[in-house]
This record gives structure tokens, sequence and C-alpha cells, in this order.
């Protein structure tokens, strides 16, 4: 099986990455038999269909996974890190996306899924949803206290589908993006600092691991958005380490679970939509899904949401327990968490220790690099060589069907008409044009074969002769 990336990234020995054009999401060519599902259903028009197999222009990729999702030959595919990479590292330490939590069915206690997790090779872990906890009280402060009225509503910065939306469609909303790292960040950076301290290591002695639901939270690994470089060493997708989990946990019964546990549901429930601003006492609203998401943001852009506060925005359907690199649908995972959580609000509760991370000063969650737009592919580097190439673009438009069927292996007839200026496709590519061709053709034969010479069958024959 061979994945076709569409970015590289090299990892010397040590652990330290050197990042060119990084996207998560690749293609398998072996299995791809090019049915054009994933042009249909990509966001940012960033797939094609060209000699049979799906291309992805890295350019307009976002790594939502929506391909992920929808590809029924398995033919994407997120270029994650392994569990074997762990073994880089002198000390290795796991952070658990709460997405993982909804996994497992009938599996009520979080410290047998992080025990399971820990047995599988890590010396510590973590959750992120002690992040979320933090990243919520800052997120809280300043939606609270903030005197920008021209960047409310706040955006949440937590799902980066969403933010590379924004920097690509809709540049002048990135104002409203709230400028606050997201939670995985704010645990890599925590853990890292703990466990260095506690165990007298070097900070490039530790592995810091993410298990992820999310192709898009690999990405913001290697190209992080609002600050410079990622605490996070690796990327470990759920549905790579689901079965070693499950097995490891059907072996593990409550009175042998370690106790790890160290985060309330108020972290734990950012695995769902709603889940951070419910946290928050103002008014905001909670929209997930890609499609819902676009919808949603067009209302911001043109003036109709001006009464709210904050805006969750999350790419998947159901929020992160609805993520390409889940197992569980999400509306079962969405189950076994709130069955989860009224265990953890009631008196007894879950068995969780206390970490001291140390003080946490809100200016260290802030973003360091402002966010810009997504430059677009130009036409041309010649201005005027540009404007050629729009007007036949334009043209091209007029002449084409409009319907938007796909196949062709561009999602749409004004990309294909895009397409066609820049040389990547051809005009018979349309199925519909060349129907029309081939009937012209057609009529051009008929209308030729009726001014040959009225001469008899013999006549015919002994000039073909």
């Amino acid at each position: 099986m061979r994945l076709r990336p569409h970015g590289l990234y090299i990892k010397p020995q040590g652990g330290a990455r050197v990042i060119h054009n990084y996207n998560s999401v690749g293609l398998v060519t072996e299995k791809c038999v090019g049915c054009t599902d994933c042009i249909k259903r990509c966001p940012t028009e960033a797939i094609r269909v060209q000699d049979g197999k799906a291309v992805v222009i890295r350019e307009f990729c976002i790594d939502c996974g929506m391909c992920i999702k929808v590809c029924s030959n398995k033919a994407k595919k997120a270029d994650t890190d392994g569990l074997a990479a762990i073994e880089n590292y002198r000390y290795k330490i796991a952070l658990p996306a709460p997405a993982l939590y909804g996994q497992y069915k009938n599996v009520l206690d979080v410290n047998i899924i992080l025990t399971a997790l820990k047995e599988l090779g890590f010396d510590e872990v973590f959750e992120v949803s002690h992040g979320a906890e933090v990243v919520t009280k800052a997120v809280g402060e300043i939606v609270m206290n903030s005197a920008n009225a021209a960047a409310r509503p706040f955006i949440s910065s937590a799902c980066p589908v969403i933010s590379r939306l924004i920097m690509m469609k809709f540049p002048d909303l990135i104002g409203n993006i709230l400028p606050v790292i997201p939670p995985v960040e704010v645990m890599a950076r925590l853990s890292r600092r703990h466990v260095c301290e506690r165990e007298g290591l070097k900070p490039e002695d530790v592995g810091v691991f993410f298990i992820s639901p999310c192709a898009a939270k690999n990405t913001g690994t290697h190209r992080p958005l609002g600050y410079e470089k990622s605490e996070i060493d690796g990327v470990i997708a759920i549905s790579d380490v689901y079965v070693k989990l499950r097995n490891k946990i059907r072996k593990i019964t409550p009175d042998k679970a370690e106790i790890l546990a160290h985060s309330s549901f108020r972290g734990v429930r950012w695995a769902l939509s709603g889940g951070e601003s419910g946290n928050i006492d103002i008014n905001s609203i909670a929209v997930d899904g890609i499609d819902n998401v676009i919808e949603v943001l067009e209302e911001l852009e043109n003036g109709q949401l001006d009464d709210v506060d904050f805006i969750e925005a999350l790419a998947c359907t159901g929020g992160c327990i609805g993520g390409a690199l889940t197992v569980s649908n999400p509306f079962v995972a969405r189950n076994n968490i709130e069955r989860l959580g009224l265990l953890m609000r009631c008196d007894a509760g879950i068995k969780a220790r206390r970490v001291d991370f140390g003080p946490v000063d809100f200016a260290e969650l802030a973003f360091t690099r402002r966010l810009t737009p997504t430059r677009a592919l130009k036409l041309d580097a010649d201005m005027s060589k540009a404007l050629e190439k729009l007007e036949r673009m334009e043209e091209f438009i007029k002449e084409l069907p409009g319907i938007d069927c796909g196949a062709c292996g561009s999602p749409k007839c004004e990309t294909f008409a895009r397409d066609l200026v820049m040389g990547q496709a051809n005009m018979e590519d349309c199925i519909f044009m060349l129907r029309r061709k081939v009937k012209m053709m057609a009529e051009s034969m008929v209308e030729l074969a009726s001014k040959l010479p009225q001469t008899s069958f013999i006549q015919h024959r002994e000039l073909r002769d």
C-alpha cells in the first residue's frame, strides 16, 4: 500500500522535524478508482480526478478529513505517526483527546482507558481535557472582558479546520478568531515541563504524543496556527490504536486500573459539539458539520449575527467524536460520553489524582503570530496574462452546461473552467461537451454524405476499390 502525501516532513534522530508544505491527508493510489465521491464533498474544492486517480491541490486542502470519511474504497488516509514512533524517546507521554472516551461502549471509568493506553508503552498519560479546562477559563475572561466590539462574535480557535477555512474563504473574519492556543498544545507544554522537573529530564528526552480523532490536528503540529512551534512530537490516530486498546481494556477491571484521571467533565465534554460554549456563561451558539459552519460564517459575514458573543464551530458532525480518525458512530460516542458525565458528576464519581502543573499565566496561551489569509492560486504571475485567462475562463463558464455533475473530475463547472485555462483539463473531459462535439461531427458527416454524387451502389464500390 503506497500513500501519496501532500507535504513532506523529515524526522531525524532525536525527534526534530523539518517541515515543507505539509498536509496530513494523502491518497492510497492502488485503492483509488476515480469515483468522484470525494470531489463532491470537499468543502474547499481541493480535489480533482485526473487520469482515473484523485489528486489533491495542496494549497486548497484544509485537512478536514471529509474525503477520508466518504471514500468507500479507503483510498484516502491520514499520514499520522505509528505507535512505534514513541521508541525514539527516552520518556513517552500520551495525551489522549477526550473523544477517545466515547469509542468504547460501557467503559465508564476513564482510568481503565488511560491505564490501557499506558500499557501500550507510554510512561505517563495526561488528559487533554485538563488543557480544555485551562482554555475554558482563558476564553471566558477574554470574551467577558474584551472591549473590542469589532471582534465579536469571537470564533473558537479549537478546531484547526475552521481556522484554515476562515483563512481561505472568509478572510474578513480572521480578526474574529479567538487568539488562544488549543487545549492539546496547552497540555503538551504543561506535561513536558512537569515531567522534566519531576524526572530530571531534558526536554529533548521527552516525546509527547497526541492520540487524535482528527487529521487536521496532525497538520497543526507541523504547521501551527498562531504560534511558532508545537510541543507535540507525534500524532497517533485513534483508529490506529483502537483495537490494541480494546484488547487491553477487556483485561482491566476497575479495581486494577491505575488512577490516572485528573480532569472534570467540564474538559471531557469538549469532545462534543457545545462542550466548549456550554462551559461559558455568555450568549453563544455551537455549530458542527463543515457545511453548517459555512452557512453560519456566511451569515456572520453578512452581519446577521451581531448579537452573538461567541461561536463554537467544529468541522465534524457531533464535534471531535465525529473526526475522521475515530471508529465509533458519533451518535453512539456522544451517548457514551454523556453516560460517563453522569457518573463523573455524581457523589461517588471517578477516582482521580491531583497533578500540580504549577500556575498558568493566561498570557502564555495567547497567539504569538497573526493569522493571515491563505493566498489563492494565481491564474498567472503576469497580470495581463492572468486577465486574459480570466476572460477565457468566463467564456468557458458560459459554454459549459452549469450542472456541476463532477463527471469531468472537477467539482463544479466553474472549477473545470479554471482547470481548462490552466491547461490541466481538456474540454472533452466534460461528457456534455463531448456529446455535443460527437453530435456535431455526426451531423457534418451526414451533410457531407448528402453532397456526394447520386451514383449506383456498383459505382460506389468501384470507386472504393
